[in-house]
């Protein structure tokens, strides 16, 4: 029997100094008010981690090695469909993070992490408070 594929995430985090990078989605349909964590869909014929290093280029103007990037944890979420979501850690990034992207992003901010924005994604605000991986978590089943 073949299975329909699920829409798999890669979402990636960015410190600084105790601080984590959120951009505020906007213009997307999907979440837009709300801060996130910057990242998108897996394309055909992709790894997560090419995913996470494309992604950080076209929505952050930053360069980052596959090798500088640790999964942190997934997440099987239901919202409009089945879905996985990967969330890895950049080591180090070349560049410094800007919206890069302003039709779907309209602020760019570092949080600190104990005291993240009220209106974020409910399952990155799980993942953030995950702490150190490798974990899994599951949101929205009943």
């Amino acid at each position: 029997m073949r299975h329909a594929g699920i829409p798999t995430g890669v979402h990636v985090l960015l410190e600084r100094g105790g601080e984590v990078l959120l951009m505020r989605r906007a213009g997307t349909g999907f979440f837009d008010g709300l801060y996130s964590l910057p990242g998108g869909h897996v394309e055909e014929g992709e790894s997560i981690r090419a995913t996470a290093v494309r992604e950080m280029r076209e929505e952050l103007g930053v360069g980052v090695a596959e090798d500088a990037l640790e999964v942190l944890g997934v997440v099987h979420r239901r919202s409009d469909t089945n879905r996985i979501d990967f969330f890895l850690r950049a080591q180090a990034w070349v560049g410094t993070p800007r919206i890069a992207e302003p039709h779907k992003c309209d602020d760019l901010r570092w949080f600190a992490r104990d005291a993240l924005p009220e209106a974020i994604v409910p399952y990155v605000r799980d993942a953030l408070m995950a702490g150190a991986g490798p974990w899994i978590r599951e949101s929205g089943w009943a």
